[in-house]
């Protein structure tokens, strides 16, 4: 068995990967280039067989009892009446707002305090080079120091350096022609516990979601081909979307004073990671440094909570690192598959560029919405044939 193991990125799945690894008895040292634990983050939802995996860590409870309080998902015209409504209920399956909504940061907390009992953590410091031997990774850090691992677990997001250093030119990236921009905004009395979406021409969205920090948590959506947006600095994005947003009508303008004050601003042009292969001798990849579905699919927490579990346990079940990789990719690689295929077509009809159009989705919304049909898409599209066996890679319940 491969006892020592470095995992780069302090992220959800980072997090996950190494609580078990610890559970399972490996000496675990995770890397972090942020200074320190990151508390930040929009809403996320784990569904499935990720709250399979939380269940049997022990930590589904009280992932619940940490959400957002969110109740449902209401689409609202320019006088924030709702057009249509989808509210959380267990009988018919998880829609948009899943039973289990939690923000990011809180949900990776939750991993974090259990998993340091067991595991190194070292803030404000990265990989700068790996070199790779038959037997080990010899892996240098930008702070300092060489040091020797059996595996290294890359789970450092969509934009992972360490996985260009790696597997460079690999990724082939599916962008989705959709830019959206995160930041948390204060809370006001009409605020109500929906996810409230609304859409303006030109393929401009707004969405306002509740949390249970006094606060209200805002995106801002365009609809476009990328353009680089995500690397601008974050004067010339909120430039943009302040002239892109300024009539945009419904809450723009509270939206947009904000902005101006917000110090979690953070702007994404989606793209899905793409690779053939997750793995090269002693190295892998999890979480969106492997398989970034997006946020259109919906998917992406419970993937980098469940791939966590299953590569974690592929590893503690075998003493060849080929092989346990081997095992993880196949378990793991029909549920990306299935994650990562967005119609090409969704961020079009969720962002429809006129009011023709606008008023065509939400009719569709609104028919959707009735409870016959919720529970009709339910049974049609709930199929958990891709999710992995997660019985062959973990032991009983906490």
């Amino acid at each position: 068995m491969a006892r020592r193991i470095l995992i780069t990125g302090a992220s959800i799945a980072g997090n996950a990967a190494a609580w078990w690894l610890g559970h399972h008895g490996f000496d675990v040292t995770v890397v972090e280039r942020a200074p320190a634990f990151r508390d930040g983050g929009q809403n996320v939802d784990v569904r499935g067989v990720g709250r399979e995996a939380l269940r049997r860590m022990g930590l589904e409870q009280a992932a619940l009892d940490a959400g957002t309080g969110e109740e449902g998902t209401a689409w609202v015209d320019g006088n924030g009446r709702a057009v249509a409504r989808f509210g959380v209920d267990g009988s018919t399956g998880d829609g948009p707002t899943a039973e289990m909504e939690i923000l990011r940061g809180d949900l990776a907390r939750l991993l974090y305090a259990p998993a340091r009992e067991h595991a190194e953590y070292r803030f404000g410091d990265h990989v700068a080079g790996i070199d790779q031997t038959d037997d080990a990774a010899r892996v240098s850090f930008a702070g300092g120091g060489v040091e020797r691992y059996d595996a290294v677990i890359v789970a450092e997001g969509v934009g992972s350096a360490t996985r260009e250093r790696v597997f460079p030119g690999e990724n082939a990236p599916r962008w989705m022609g959709l830019t959206i921009a995160y930041f948390t905004i204060p809370r006001t009395p009409d605020d109500d516990r929906d996810w409230r979406w609304y859409n303006a021409t030109g393929g401009r969205g707004i969405s306002l979601r509740p949390d249970r920090h006094g606060t209200t948590r805002a995106m801002l959506m365009l609809r476009q081909p990328p353009g680089g947006e995500q690397d601008w600095d974050v004067a010339r994005q909120k430039a943009y979307l302040r002239d892109r947003f300024a009539d945009a009508g419904w809450q723009a303008g509270r939206v947009l004073a904000g902005l101006e004050a917000t110090d979690d601003f953070y702007v994404d042009v989606l793209r899905q990671v793409r690779m053939k292969r997750w793995s090269a001798g002693r190295v892998v990849l999890i979480g969106d440094a492997a398989w970034c579905a997006t946020p259109l699919a919906g998917i992406g927490t419970t993937l980098a909570i469940t791939g966590a579990t299953v590569l974690s346990g592929a590893l503690a079940r075998s003493d060849d690192v080929a092989a346990a990789f081997a095992d993880y990719g196949r378990a793991m690689r029909p549920f990306v598959e299935k994650g990562q295929a967005v119609p090409a077509i969704a961020p079009k009809l969720m962002n429809p560029r006129s009011r023709l159009g606008i008023g065509l989705l939400h009719g569709a919304l609104r028919i959707a919405s009735r409870p016959a049909l919720r529970r009709l898409s339910a049974k049609l599209f709930t199929g958990r044939a891709e999710e992995p066996e997660l019985a062959r890679y973990v032991g009983r319940p906490t």
